[in-house]
């Protein structure tokens, strides 16, 4: 009789939910068909409908952020005013003293058009096409900006990352993996000597971190990080938005350096589950990153062996045929997958000039190796865009792939422009687009728990997003 009531009980719950599911499957359908319309084949693309389109639907993660290039520069400006700071009004450099004549309140430079125009087109890249002054080349913009807001970027970093989770739910947002601080940093001259004559192998690194063990000051730092990690993350994981944090070395600095970072951010890492990753960055062009790159990759993957369970999201290939010898282009991204072990490409850019790329992108696609893909970013400092982004390669050969933003507040984008960016130039079809949002969750560095959670919430907010796109395309018809 019990056994009879429960089949009965299910069998009323599957009739209950029948017309739900079909209704769930017919708004589905409609978004489809709205979003073919507006990136039909042959016609130009509806731009403005695709904004709002992207700026409603549902994006899991942004898995390329770097945290203080994602403030805008009117933030940094009250975050002078806090310290005490002023802006030169000739240089439009932070001065750590209070203003005067010739250095301007953040206050001041906001209420004078002209400085604050001026100061935009050097602390980001805002108006860079848009006007005839003598100015720098694109990459060399692009990476000069973050000198002119860096006194101020580790500061207030509470408000700061509140003012990420706020943007980042207005657009629709649930996730950001952020490369939020210098990892801690010591240095060992005997060791770089060897390094640059080409000697250190893995007794050496071993005996380097033998010595960082002993570094009162560098353990003290890295306990400071972890603090600092705790501070900044109080308040912020909740039903709407989640935040995780990674590490970076920075990759032009001096081999022990870059060794005692790399070291401090796999600790790091293993320290507290909000830092899920680590990372190395800095413009991989100049002379010293493409000098020591492979001396990078032999660091990550003596640290990765002492840390198996560390994950590593590379940036990797951010190059162009003519910024560096032909030969600096055929082995990057093959080395931070082989020889670095890492889980995810950030860039991946140079892919079509490396040794043997069908292998590599196979390689990518049976490990399921990620590539972070940041077009606004792609194409302002390499300028490289529509057809001849490698994004068509990782999309023809099954590569894993997420779109990103790089540097919001440097670019003075967001996650649904480069959503836009990308249908307009490559016309997917709306399954390819929702996968995309999907795939930045499952491709992040989050705990499975944590993973399930926001894959489930994702189903709740895609399903009230297609009814809403139903429902307006409904009403449109009328």
């Amino acid at each position: 009789m019990k056994n009879n009531i429960k089949a009965l009980a299910l069998a009323a719950a599957v009739l209950c939910a029948m017309p739900q599911a079909r209704a769930a499957n017919a708004n589905e359908e409609a978004t489809k068909r709205h979003f073919a319309a507006l990136v039909a084949p042959g016609k130009e693309p509806k731009l403005a409908e695709l904004t709002m389109f992207f700026t409603m639907m549902p994006k899991g993660g942004d898995l390329h952020h770097h945290y203080s290039g994602a403030i805008y520069a009117e933030q940094y400006l009250e975050w002078v005013d806090k310290e005490g700071f002023c802006v030169n009004k000739t240089s439009y450099t932070i001065e750590k003293t209070k203003p005067a004549a010739g250095c301007l309140s953040g206050q001041d430079v906001m209420n004078d058009n002209t400085v604050l125009a001026n100061l935009l087109q050097r602390w980001s890249d805002k108006d860079f096409y848009n006007h005839s002054g003598i100015q720098s080349p694109p990459d060399r913009q692009f990476f000069d900006t973050f000198a002119y807001f860096n006194p101020v970027a580790s500061t207030n970093a509470v408000d700061g990352v509140q003012r990420l989770k706020q943007r980042a739910i207005q657009e629709n947002l649930s996730y950001i993996e952020t490369i939020y601080e210098i990892a801690p940093i010591a240095q060992d001259t005997d060791f770089d000597k060897k390094a640059l004559a080409g000697g250190v192998s893995d007794a050496d690194f071993a005996a380097l971190s033998a010595k960082l063990d002993q570094d009162q000051a560098y353990q003290g730092w890295i306990g400071a990080y972890l603090k600092n990690v705790e501070t900044v993350s109080a308040g912020i994981d909740d039903a709407n938005f989640t935040l995780r944090y990674q590490p970076f070395a920075l990759r032009f600095l001096a081999p022990s350096q870059v060794f005692a970072q790399i070291a401090s951010s796999f600790k790091l890492a293993t320290s507290n589950p909000k830092i899920v990753g680590v990372n190395i960055v800095g413009q991989e062009s100049v002379n010293v990153s493409m000098r020591d790159y492979a001396l990078h990759m032999q660091m990550f993957k003596f640290l990765k062996t002492k840390y198996p369970s560390v994950k590593l999201a590379l940036h990797a290939g951010e190059l162009s045929l003519g910024m560096v010898p032909q030969e600096g282009l055929t082995f990057h991204i093959k080395d931070a997958i082989e020889v670095a072990g890492a889980s995810r490409i950030g860039h991946g850019m140079d892919i079509a000039h490396e040794s043997n790329p069908l292998a590599i992108m196979k390689e990518m696609h049976d490990k399921k190796i990620a590539v972070e893909v940041n077009l606004s970013s792609n194409d302002f400092i390499l300028g490289i865009k529509d057809q001849a982004h490698p994004v068509t390669l990782y999309r023809k050969y099954g590569v894993p792939y997420v779109l990103s933003t790089d540097d919001a507040g440097v670019s003075r984008n967001n996650l649904s422009g480069e959503y836009v960016l990308y249908a307009a130039r490559y016309q997917p079809d709306y399954a390819e687009v929702k996968k995309l949002s999907y795939d930045s969750i499952r491709y992040s560095f989050l705990a499975d728990a944590d993973k399930q959670r926001l894959l489930k919430a994702l189903d709740g907010k895609f399903a009230k997003f297609e009814a809403e796109i139903a429902g307006s395309d409904a009403k449109a018809k009328r």
